[in-house]
């Protein structure tokens, strides 16, 4: 149930217009918690000092969603213990999380992230510099982590994405690229990489997160419209293959934080149909991250 208050990391207080199907699911979150030491120098600016699993849980009560998916965020660098005890806090069978490592991770350590509830490992390389891992461990990372059914999820810029084509098409498991796959509006690289996003799309190797509409956008909130024609063409391409994230706490956003329910809201712009939007936040993410 869905309920009006006010949450840590998110502004404003009403629910969504549209209250969500049952077992709905923020596929993109990240939790931040001042118990687990965060990696030398890897402090961003805007980051939380406290964005907990406990204040998340208003998040969900507000949003009506029950499911969710945690995302090491790049603070921790590669000791992913924040994201498991979020994933064991808000509930092992309604929760998975995505980590990070590099390929060195011995398969001790992949099986117990595996047991924890890790269902893929993170690329967060739109910013390169200073980041835990590299655009060389993209296949390395793939070959290890195909035999357990995980995903790769890419925090990609566009000319990333074209840069890198040929070693996407050839990775042995799926893909998923993260907040509209960073598509921008106009530039020079735009039409390449979602040439590709949507080739792989279409062969069933990849899969997009709607999410992070503030990351691509020139005409800002709250209806962040120029985000609208990405979104309803990948929704036209591959609606079975989309999933829906919040990107709560907004690390991101210095100052003013985006309001989660007129997030969620974006989504009844970008996929009008409901039956659309129900494969979107219920069936898509049970298949993608395994949810019984």
């Amino acid at each position: 149930m869905m309920t009006s208050e006010a949450c840590p990391n998110s502004s404003g207080t009403a629910p969504p217009r549209d209250p969500v199907p049952d077992d709905a699911c923020d596929a993109h979150i990240h939790v931040f918690d001042a118990r687990f030491a965060e990696a030398p120098g890897e402090k961003l600016t805007s980051t939380p000092a406290q964005a907990t699993a406990a204040d998340y849980r208003a998040i969900q009560r507000r949003l009506g969603t029950r499911r969710a998916v945690v995302v090491q965020p790049r603070a921790y660098g590669t000791d992913n213990s924040a994201t498991l005890d979020a994933i064991a806090q808000l509930g092992a069978a309604r929760t998975r999380g995505i980590a990070v490592l590099t390929p060195e991770a011995g398969g001790a350590e992949l099986r117990r992230l595996d047991a924890g509830g890790i269902r893929g490992l993170r690329l967060t390389l739109h910013a390169a510099a200073g980041a835990p891992t590299r655009f060389d461990m993209l296949m390395p990372l793939a070959e290890r982590i195909a035999p357990l059914g995980w995903h790769l999820q890419l925090h990609f810029q566009a000319a990333q994405i074209a840069a890198h084509a040929a070693v996407l098409r050839q990775v042995p498991c799926q893909l998923v690229f993260d907040h509209l796959a960073r598509l921008p509006v106009g530039g020079a690289h735009a039409d390449a990489a979602f040439a590709l996003v949507r080739e792989l799309l279409e062969r069933e190797r990849a899969w997009v997160k709607l999410s992070g509409a503030y990351l691509n956008t020139h005409s800002g909130p709250p209806a962040y419209a120029d985000t609208v024609e990405t979104a309803r063409a990948l929704v036209r391409i591959a609606p079975e293959r989309l999933v829906w994230g919040s990107d709560w706490p907004h690390a991101t956003e210095e100052g003013h934080k985006p309001d989660d329910a007129r997030l969620l809201d974006l989504l009844s712009e970008w996929a009008p149909d409901t039956a659309t939007r129900t494969a979107i936040l219920v069936h898509n993410p049970a298949r993608l991250y395994g949810f019984a």
